[in-house]
């Protein structure tokens, strides 16, 4: 059994924690003191890992992109063609939505109070994200199935764009009108649709 060292599992710790209470109490009406109680570390321990809460906050952030892009690369490599790349993707965003319904509600609507996420952050993580994306287009562009007229740096923010909203829509939904996998098959209907190249293959 693989030993997890102890700094890495109170991080880990703390941002699960941290996800928790803020999903619960909202980020502005949540205090440290909860966080270093829900994982069960000083308060002051928490600073040793986190300058404040907004950073903690943040953090959340980058350590759930880490995440999504590790995993989603890895089911990207299960398939081959353009097309079953991007239907993965969309799928696999929008489960994960579904499955982490705090670390969700803390992605959509707490960061998007924090001005310095909103005004200040560098997101390398969200481009991160972009990448991917904009791979499986060009991936596609180079073999023929999607127009070479789109431009995939647009469409990539066209695309988490619609995903994003999704998500948000489905996690303020009171009751669930529908599922999100119907969401990700319509999605994927409409992208990919639009961005095949024409019968003869060319632009």
């Amino acid at each position: 059994m693989v030993q997890v060292p102890r700094e890495v599992d109170k991080h880990a710790r703390i941002i699960e924690a941290a996800t928790k209470i803020f999903s619960q109490k909202g980020y502005f009406h949540s205090k440290i003191a909860d966080v270093a109680e829900a994982a069960g570390v000083a308060e002051g321990t928490i600073y040793l890992y986190f300058k404040s809460k907004e950073d903690l906050l943040i953090s959340i952030f980058e350590h759930s992109m880490d995440k999504f892009i590790h995993e989603g690369k890895k089911e990207l490599s299960k398939f081959s063609s353009p097309e079953e790349k991007f239907k993965r993707f969309v799928h696999f965003h929008l489960s994960l939505v579904q499955e982490n319904q705090n670390l969700s509600h803390v992605i959509q609507l707490e960061l998007r109070q924090s001005s310095k996420f909103m005004k200040e952050y560098k997101a390398d993580k969200f481009f991160d994200y972009l990448r991917v994306v904009e791979e499986i287009i060009e991936e596609g562009q180079k073999s023929g199935v999607f127009s070479l007229k789109i431009n995939p740096k647009i469409i990539r923010r066209a695309i988490f764009g619609a995903v994003d909203e999704m998500a948000l829509e489905w996690v303020l939904m009171k009751e669930k009108k529908y599922t999100l996998e119907k969401c990700a098959d319509q999605l994927c209907e409409m992208f990919l649709n639009g961005m095949k190249a024409n019968p003869q293959g060319s632009a």
